[in-house]
């Protein structure tokens, strides 16, 4: 049973330490799965994301004077 003590307490340390966003378990996971051919996917689909939401605002005539 020291075994299951041991898991426990391992548990409630990880669970009272500081927490991360978003970025941070993204690159973490890149870090420890090497995958980083990945980052530069999201960053386009998060380019082409805000290009979208910026196209239905004022500032649209601006973006399309970029291409």
């Amino acid at each position: 049973m020291a075994n299951k003590d041991d898991s426990k307490s391992d548990f409630a340390e990880q669970a009272s330490g500081d927490r991360t966003g978003l970025v941070g378990e993204f690159t973490d996971f890149l870090k420890e799965n090497k995958k980083w051919w990945l980052a530069p996917i999201v960053i386009a689909i998060l380019g082409l994301g805000l290009l979208v939401v910026l196209g239905g605002t004022a500032a649209a005539p601006f973006i399309y004077t970029l291409f």
